[in-house]
């Protein structure tokens, strides 16, 4: 029996949903507003596409951040 080795990707949402206007991120899963909308229809590799970006703009963020230049 081929078992399938993809389990659902769960959403990054964390209930925290507040669009950044300095980078149009998501505060808290640093999703995009068009990444957000498609989630629930987006396939499996889609949603990997997206989860993939989602640590470095946490990164790029918390830089920003450190910075200062975050109003």
């Amino acid at each position: 029996m081929k078992l399938n080795t993809l389990a659902s990707i769960a959403s990054p949402c964390i209930n925290w949903c507040e669009i950044n206007p300095s980078n149009g991120f998501c505060r808290g899963c640093f999703r995009t507003l068009e990444e957000i909308a498609i989630w629930s229809s987006a396939n499996e590799v889609e949603k990997l596409a997206i989860c993939h970006q989602l640590p470095e703009r946490k990164a790029q963020d918390i830089a920003y951040q450190n910075h200062g230049l975050d109003q």
